[in-house]
């Protein structure tokens, strides 16, 4: 299962095209946008944001839809916000079971 996090474009730099600046439940990333190329997103727009690349565009319908999710899920968005801003992401070893 993954977690991606709603995302909403402040910038994109004209020099650099596929990066954007966009608010992450209030940290602003850079993220690549380069997956968008068939619809390219603007500022303005919201994207669904995984492993730091924008997935796909977003509705402010769908973001509702999100966080109102993550809510009934017990992911307020203190615990978003705390891995959002964290700088110290760790990779996750998967085991097979019985190893």
């Amino acid at each position: 299962m993954c977690l991606g996090i709603p995302g909403h474009i402040l910038e994109i730099p004209p020099d650099q095209p596929d990066l954007g600046r966009v608010d992450v439940e209030g940290a602003v990333r850079e993220i690549n946008l380069s997956l968008l190329a068939d619809d390219p997103a603007v500022p303005g727009d919201w994207v669904l944001i995984h492993l730091g690349f924008a997935l796909e565009k977003m509705t402010e319908t769908d973001v509702a839809e999100m966080r109102s999710t993550r809510a009934l899920l017990g992911f307020g968005s203190d615990a978003v916000s705390d891995l959002v801003e964290s700088d110290e992401w760790q990779p996750v070893t998967l085991r097979q079971p019985g190893s």
